[in-house]
């Protein structure tokens, strides 16, 4: 009687864990050819006549050997067609501006400058990340994609073609908000299975932006 007691509360648990989970991952879903046309469309068009964009974002940087994660916070500048600026503020000030071929590093005053116009990974991880801020990445040539669906959000996730780029991406995963288009989150993995994690807020879509905030 005893043990019937004591195994009908850990069944109940074992029970509704099993429904937990699969609910959460029933909520991801893969979507339809015709949910995929549909969304990448409207993302190409919103990527068209994106201009400019500025948002704050929240990084995560995960490291296996870590208990808890890397936070850093700060405000991110896209001009078109491909300058980039990060502005880090929070824990400390560290700026990087993608410019013309070159890497314009801030770091608390000390002023450094690195050309990448002769190294054809820079050239395609500056290319990957302007476009993972605009949204605008679906190319086959490129990528394996994945396109996924909840409620609220699309997702699509990128595995690199490419082996060198491989090297140092396995997969790159964008959250698009199902309103708007627009990547709410950006998550890239690497081989080793550490990752980084954007979230972005307050974003401001087509803000006058001057050429003098991407000088170093």
């Amino acid at each position: 009687m005893t043990n019937s007691l004591i195994l009908m509360p850990m069944r109940s648990f074992f029970i509704v864990f099993l429904l937990v989970a699969f609910g959460v991952q029933a909520q991801e879903t893969a979507m339809t050819s015709s949910e995929i046309s549909v969304f990448t469309e409207g993302v190409k068009s919103e990527a068209k006549n994106t201009k400019s964009i500025t948002s704050d974002f929240v990084q995560y940087k995960h490291l296996d050997f870590l208990s808890n994660d890397i936070e850093t916070s700060g405000k991110m500048i896209f001009k078109a067609p491909n300058l980039i600026k990060w502005q880090y503020t929070a824990p400390y000030n560290y700026s990087v501006v993608f410019k013309d071929d070159k890497l314009l590093i801030n770091d608390g005053g000390t002023k450094n400058t690195v050309d990448i116009g002769s190294s054809k990974m820079f050239k395609k991880m500056n290319v990957l990340i302007v476009n993972s801020v605009k949204g605008n990445m679906f190319d086959d040539d490129v990528f394996e994609i994945s396109y996924f669906k909840t409620a609220t959000n699309n997702k699509a996730v990128f595995i690199p073609k490419d082996k060198n780029l491989a090297e140092f991406i396995s997969r790159f995963e964008l959250l698009f908000n199902k309103k708007d288009n627009q990547v709410e989150e950006v998550k890239l993995i690497e081989p080793s299975y550490d990752f980084t994690r954007i979230l972005f807020k307050n974003r401001i879509l087509n803000p006058t932006v001057a050429d003098a905030v991407f000088s170093n």
